[in-house]
């Protein structure tokens, strides 16, 4: 049965509108192929590149969506994937944790790939008019942040709507590259809120279009075929022989993200996927509810577009334990204490590029090797969503709070919040565990948000090919992308 799942329906009229617009603002759009293999990337545009920032607002850096952009801010151009290896020292488990790092994407985290699988399809066919209306981007920060950017990038208007309690440094960044931002009451796990408003703008605005990640399949298919990618050429990479990959773990958030579980339990079978979310939003693991601190993840629904059928684990994660670590990481004491303790130098220095939802995955990577007690065998993997350079404000606000941070304090920190992690508040999914938290996306999008039953039915009792449907889009997305960068005449 085929489910239609990305719309790949051609408006001919907006079509030309889009090649217009991108004619005139010379904007050629990268393909999934090019993601993944950035060698592909023509030539021409790798010379430009040699000229462009990192962050710069040019339509070259469409081309710098992908985990293996040279970790410069200006002019790089690829140097294979981006990733860090924690060690014994610091983990305090012998298995070998290794996380995927985001920094170097463009807005320093990488939703902006995960946008662009959102957009890129619509903008392609014409079922998106740049000229005539405008891409809302609902999240709970770096996702407007990155469709902001990427909307900028393909010369779209962007309208960015993020709870009020987020970092200082989301809203001063989106207001100067959203056309409008919109500030929903709470913070992370005020989801609920931020839908609230898109159906407020549905209703009372002919001239938008919502771009959900919570419920747009492009941010998982990204995920799945470039994510995954990247994940298996960096385990080529570091595991010899006698090495196990035993498995992945991701706060949800989206549950973009956790997609890339997918592509990798394809290579090993026997391997699993850990959903990871906030202990005090505990909704996987126990229908719960609640607020928390540890930004880049939502909560209080199962979002649309996680295969919770193919999860294998949930571990929850105190806040208390990420906001810990970003202190420890950052502050001179903390970094003091932590070479001390063993942690090569190097690492320690480069610890800045874990921001409080990477610290959030290390934590669930570390839980996941106790409770299966992996050995130095065992590889697990992660990702670093996004660097310290968006939460210094946190600092800041953290010193105000609780004082000047000493080595005490460090101590205190490395032995209670890593050391100390233990194997509580997690739960090993049978079949009736996986459809409870299934189940849990019938309140949320068949009640309030118009999914229908039997597509909520299909994700469970037509899995293999309902999910197999939406990973195999990339070639037939691509195909659409060399046809409108044809018609633009750029690359001629």
């Amino acid at each position: 049965m085929s489910y239609n799942i990305i719309d790949l329906t051609v408006n001919e009229k907006q079509l030309e509108s889009a090649v217009e617009r991108a004619r005139e603002k010379e904007i050629v759009i990268p393909t999934f192929a090019e993601m993944k293999d950035p060698s592909k990337v023509p030539a021409k545009i790798k010379e430009k590149l040699a000229s462009v920032g990192l962050w710069d607002v040019d339509p070259l850096n469409l081309f710098r969506i992908t985990w293996k952009n040279e970790p410069v801010k200006d002019g790089g151009l690829y140097d294979g994937v981006n990733f860090v290896e924690l060690p014994e020292s610091l983990t305090g488990v012998k298995a070998r944790i290794f996380a995927l790092v985001g920094k170097w994407f463009p807005t320093g985290a990488h939703k902006v790939g995960a946008t662009f699988g959102c957009l890129a399809p619509r903008l392609v066919t014409g079922q998106f008019d740049p000229v005539n209306q405008r891409a809302v981007w609902p999240s709970t920060g770096n996702y407007c942040r990155g469709g902001a950017y990427n909307a900028q990038l393909l010369g779209c208007e962007s309208i960015a709507i993020l709870p009020e309690g987020m970092s200082r440094e989301r809203f001063e960044w989106l207001k100067k590259v959203a056309g409008e931002v919109i500030a929903t009451p709470g913070s992370e796990s005020n989801v609920k809120e931020i839908f609230d408003k898109t159906w407020e703008l549905r209703k009372t605005r002919d001239d938008v279009v919502i771009f959900n990640q919570f419920d747009e399949m492009g941010n998982p298919l990204w995920h799945y075929v470039v994510t995954g990618n990247a994940i298996e050429e960096m385990l080529e990479q570091v595991m010899g022989k006698d090495d196990r990959y035993f498995g992945c773990a991701f706060t949800t958030g989206s549950a973009g993200t956790i997609a890339c579980g997918d592509y990798m339990k394809e290579l090993f079978p026997a391997s699993k996927i850990a959903a990871s979310e906030a202990l005090q939003c505990p909704t996987l693991l126990w229908n719960g509810w609640g607020a928390h601190r540890i930004e880049g993840i939502g909560d209080k629904h199962v979002p649309w577009v996680h295969n919770v059928k193919n999860t294998d684990m949930i571990i929850d994660v105190d806040d208390e334990d990420s906001m810990a670590w970003i202190r420890l990481f950052n502050e001179p004491a903390g970094k003091d204490y932590l070479k001390k303790k063993g942690v090569p130098e190097d690492l320690v220095d480069s610890l800045d590029l874990v921001g409080i939802s990477g610290a959030a995955n290390i934590i669930s990577c570390i839980k996941m090797a106790k409770y299966y007690e992996l050995t130095e065998k065992d590889v697990l993997v992660t990702v670093l969503t996004d660097s310290m350079e968006l939460y210094n404000s946190r600092l800041a606000e953290m010193e105000e709070e609780f004082g000047p941070y000493g080595e005490i304090d460090a101590a205190v920190d490395f032995h209670q919040h890593i050391k100390g992690l233990s194997v509580d508040y997690m739960q090993e999914l049978s079949y009736r565990d996986r459809k409870r938290v299934h189940d849990l996306k019938y309140y949320t999008w068949v009640e309030q948000q118009g999914k229908s039953m039997e597509e909520l039915d299909a994700q469970w009792y037509d899995a293999e090919n309902y999910w197999g449907e939406i990973h195999g889009m990339a070639d037939k997305i691509d195909e659409k992308i060399r046809e409108f960068n044809d018609k633009t005449g750029l690359l001629k």
